[in-house]
């Protein structure tokens, strides 16, 4: 019997809200949506929402998004009461934390057993900078009924250093909720996962954040996806599902592990293994890195 996981990416869209409840209810009705996956994925910062329950948002500072972190701990009950009760696994997208070192973009992984795994993204955005954002040290993966699971937030799938470690460490999914602010970021990040899935033969689950909201917000561009290696196994474009255009909505897929693993084995590309066949060639060239 093929080793399978039910993926979701619930594409949620930036609306103005009058308190948190508001935006749990939102989140609950996009969940609800996603019932029949057993691993749900939502897009980064798409709890900026939480910026507009003061009536005065639109006079603030971009810099101020920082506020939201004044939410986390009613976040992480949500999303924990929601993963126990719907009996699944849900990728809150990502959330501003204050810690030590300032506000960090963290992933939250929940569990439907009380499970919390947490990913503090390691390359920040450079309009992130506006916010004082510090990037996090750390890659992981984690394991969702014997799949291993990584987590890339959005330009962390443009580095490709970051899915290679993950892989490396034994992912076979990658996860990366992302926020790009027009069409051209919006590609970039969809382009880079979709390299990712090939150099790497492993799905990629992209989540993006939809928002028609107005400065200082930023507008998000989306088209959430489920990815694959392109080969003969797959669709010849990579592209196993994907979302109506910069709406709320929800694409579902159930992404098979053995096919996967059979594709790294006998595949018409092998890059899985390739990459790491003449490691003695690039060391050759390490002088020549960044």
């Amino acid at each position: 019997m093929s080793r399978t996981l039910t993926v979701a990416a619930a594409q949620f869209e930036v609306r103005a809200v009058d308190s948190f409840d508001a935006f749990a209810d939102q989140a609950r009705l996009l969940l609800d949506d996603a019932s029949g996956a057993r691993l749900v994925v939502l897009p980064e910062l798409f709890t900026e929402a939480l910026f507009t329950v003061d009536p005065q948002w639109r006079s603030h500072e971009i810099a101020q998004l920082t506020r939201i972190s004044d939410y986390t701990g009613d976040y992480v009950a949500l999303f924990s009461a929601e993963a126990a009760r719907r009996d699944q696994w849900i990728l809150a997208g990502s959330h501003l934390v204050a810690t030590e070192r300032g506000h960090e973009n963290v992933a939250h992984l929940f569990g439907p057993a009380g499970e919390i795994h947490s990913h503090s993204k390691t390359h920040i955005f450079p309009a992130e900078a506006d916010w004082g954002t510090a990037e996090g040290d750390e890659l992981a993966v984690h394991e969702i009924d014997g799949v291993k699971v990584g987590i890339a937030i959005c330009y962390e799938a443009e580095i490709p250093e970051v899915c290679t470690a993950l892989t490396a460490l034994g992912a076979e999914v990658l996860l990366t909720p992302s926020y790009t602010f027009t069409e051209a970021g919006f590609w970039r990040v969809r382009h880079c996962a979709a390299a990712r899935a090939i150099e790497n033969q492993v799905y990629v689950v992209h989540c993006p954040t939809v928002s028609h909201l107005e400065a200082p917000l930023s507008p998000g561009w989306a088209r959430a996806s489920v990815l694959s290696p392109c080969d003969l196994a797959f669709p010849a474009n990579g592209v196993l599902v994907e979302s109506a255009t910069n709406t709320q909505d929800v694409v579902s897929y159930e992404l098979d592990l053995d096919l996967l693993h059979e594709n790294r084995r006998t595949g018409a590309a092998t890059t899985f293994r390739d990459r790491g066949r003449r490691k003695d060639l690039y060391t050759k060239y390490d002088h020549a890195s960044l």
